[in-house]
């Protein structure tokens, strides 16, 4: 292996009086992992301030960037899929259309923008040829052809790799078909097809050019994966839709693993959740379901009260959980043997990430990594094990591991960014208790060798399936706000990250809180105890709390405005749901909380706008046009209702741009703005 040799950019507070916020956001950060068949070679995604290419490495070679993309276009790359033989590679370049069809445009580019798959010879230095709009690539190992299968428009196509050439369905299905995967022999195409109120797992033979249906139900069939030697197909079942059910985003569901037989279709359960533990667990981590080559079935369960990964034979023999522990799994891989799992989790450090690798038959978890930094979603080249990693002044990278060892090296060092730890502080990890005795966690950022006494803010993160944590985080999302609050507290801010209830890391009791968001609000009593734990520190003026946060952070933003103008002096409140009976009744039905009419009044008083006759203080709405998660008009609504009340409210819109705003250019004016405002208001 040639020897790596990092880059250490140490960045001092002179050049942060200077330069500011960019130099905080200046990272680029690394993503979806992956490998050629034989793993020999390696492809990754980099963002560089917005600029989005994809990273390669053959064997011991020096990686190096295969596209030229050179626009902050808010253009995503994604599904990254090489072919048999490791040379040629697919990757879909645009995101999905919103619900009237529109590709993310955040850029707004004239020409409007599309989501489609590119292909790229991995030798050549030609740039990547589009072949089609679609999404989600799949190479049939077994076909050197070269043909592959892809998504669009809920239905299953096929292409091959010639840039004139026009695909064609694979088949013709009611509802939305989707996840193909071609069986061992590559002779068929295993799918989910979604009809509303239920689903069916297909099996389409490319010879005979036929679907048949795997054990058909009522119920909603997904997930299905094949047995090593393509006799046999296990797969995920829940409930079907009953009339007037609606959707619940926190809530659990019933679930069981099945067994069919690959040519009959006849199927047996062969383990079932004891509660309603199901939902989550199936939805958030990845993979949800496989079958290993040593012919186990491996499947995640939040049934002993966290999310855990279990292992068991077909005939549903022999359960074992081979993640035990206090702590969540949320990725694992398999090694080539199907012999071993690698997962990442938080067991023995609840506010970090860490790799760990446990016996597919036994368990008995080991440490892989350990220490200060965040390791996320392991992944397997070969026998090479890789993992993205960040630490408390380092953004995501992907690394090579050391199982022996125990090390990790960067893979791509030309562009790796260390900031100096004088200028990014090491988050503090603090408890404090809500007003009903629940425990929280947080992470305070505070330089210490600042004198006087200083404002103070709180961070509240989205989701609010979410965790943040001792260092960058592994989503990009919250790669930005975790620099932005290192940002604040190199400008003389105290800021606390606060991990309310109803989010993840802290079991599943903690995720699902009684009485939160739409049925009380109960995690707002955690916001209130963080703005307090920030009045009791020393080098706080207890006159000078704010705080920001997006999407649920938005939300709570709000609720503290509205509801504790006594604490809450000045808020920055980024695309946040500000009725929740609104969302019920416009974004989905129930507004994917299950509210249904019985719930609207509650709903609605557990909402921010239910009650501005307290607020007073100014506040900062931030939201893009775009936006897919949040209705823009939630928005609108607040800010509307609140210049008629004469408080003083500042906007920042941002045309085109979605929930998770795509553009880096987005972020900056995005932070400077909060920045400005927090200074003007609280300084």
């Amino acid at each position: 292996m040639s020897r790596l040799i990092v880059i250490l950019i140490c960045i001092s507070a002179n050049a942060f009086s200077q330069t500011t916020l960019d130099l905080f956001l200046s990272h680029p950060i690394e993503s979806g992992f992956a490998s050629s068949p034989d793993g020999k070679t390696i492809a990754w995604v980099i963002n560089d301030h917005g600029r989005r290419n994809i990273l390669v490495r053959t064997g011991p070679d020096q990686p190096r960037i295969l596209t030229d993309y050179q626009q902050d276009d808010g253009q995503e790359i994604s599904g990254l899929a090489f072919s048999p033989n490791g040379t040629k590679l697919l990757f879909v370049r645009g995101g999905a259309p919103n619900r009237v069809g529109q590709n993310p445009n955040p850029a707004s580019l004239a020409e409007g923008a599309e989501m489609a798959i590119y292909y790229k010879e991995i030798s050549s230095k030609s740039p990547p040829a589009k072949i089609t709009l679609g999404n989600g690539p799949v190479f049939n190992a077994k076909d050197f052809g070269i043909k592959f299968i892809f998504s669009k428009a809920d239905q299953i196509y096929e292409s091959s790799m010639d840039i004139n050439a026009t695909p064609k369905p694979l088949f013709i299905a009611r509802g939305t078909n989707y996840n193909p995967r071609f069986s061992p022999d590559g002779r068929e195409v295993l799918f989910t097809s979604d009809r509303g109120d239920h689903a069916f797992i297909g099996v389409f033979n490319l010879d005979k050019k036929s679907i048949r249906w795997i054990a058909p139900d009522v119920g909603n069939d997904q997930l299905p994966v094949w047995s090593p030697d393509g006799s046999q197909i296990a797969f995920i079942r829940q409930p079907g839709t009953k009339v007037g059910e609606l959707p619940n985003f926190v809530g659990g569901v019933k679930f069981s693993v099945w067994v069919a037989d690959a040519v009959t279709g006849k199927g047996t359960m062969i383990w079932s959740s004891p509660g309603d533990d199901g939902g989550f667990a199936q939805q958030y981590p990845n993979p949800s379901l496989s079958w290993t080559k040593s012919n186990r079935i491996l499947f995640f369960s939040e049934h002993s009260g966290w999310d855990h990964v279990y292992s068991l034979n077909p005939d549903g023999s022999d359960l074992k959980d081979i993640t035990p522990g206090d702590g969540e799994v949320e990725s694992f891989a398999i090694d080539p043997q199907g012999q071993q799992i690698y997962f990442d989790g938080n067991r023995e450090d609840i506010d970090r990430r860490h790799i760990w690798k446990s016996d597919v038959l036994k368990g008995n978890p080991v440490a892989v990594t350990s220490g200060d930094g965040i390791e996320m979603y392991p992944a397997l080249a070969g026998n090479d094990l890789y993992c993205f990693r960040s630490s408390v002044n380092t953004s995501k990278v992907l690394v090579k591991i050391d199982p022996i060892k125990k090390s990790a090296a960067p893979v791509f060092t030309q562009k790796l960014i260390t900031f100096s730890p004088t200028d990014f502080v090491k988050p503090e990890q603090i408890l404090f208790k809500a007003a009903d005795g629940l425990t929280i966690h947080g992470q305070l950022f505070i330089n210490r060798s600042v004198q006087g006494k200083r404002a103070g803010v709180v961070y509240m993160h989205g989701g609010p399936i979410r965790q943040m944590l001792l260092g960058f985080h592994y989503s990009d999302y919250y790669i930005n706000c975790y620099a932005f609050n290192q940002y604040l507290a190199n400008q003389g801010y105290a800021v606390i990250a606060v991990n309310y209830r109803d989010g993840i890391g802290y079991g599943r009791d903690f995720r699902r809180a009684k009485n939160q968001g739409p049925r009380g609000a109960s995690e707002y009593q955690d916001v209130v105890a963080a703005g307090k734990y920030l009045q009791s520190l020393p080098e706080v003026d207890p006159a000078k709390i704010g705080l920001w946060g997006g999407s649920y952070g938005g939300y709570l933003t709000a609720m503290g405005l509205a509801r504790n103008p006594e604490l809450f002096k000045a808020g920055v409140d980024l695309h946040g749901v500000h009725d929740w009976a609104f969302r019920a009744r416009e974004f989905s039905p129930g507004g994917d909380w299950a509210i249904g009419s019985a719930d609207m009044e509650l709903a609605y008083k557990s909402s921010p706008s239910s009650d501005l006759s307290k607020w007073t203080a100014p506040v900062l709405l931030v939201h893009g046009d775009d936006d897919r998660n949040v209705l823009f008009q939630q928005t609108t609504d607040l800010a509307e209702k609140l210049r008629e009340k004469k408080v003083p409210v500042e906007v920042l819109i941002l045309p085109d741009e979605v929930h998770g705003f795509l553009r880096y250019e987005s972020w900056i004016q995005v932070f400077k703005a909060t920045k400005d405002f927090f200074d003007r208001k609280l300084k």
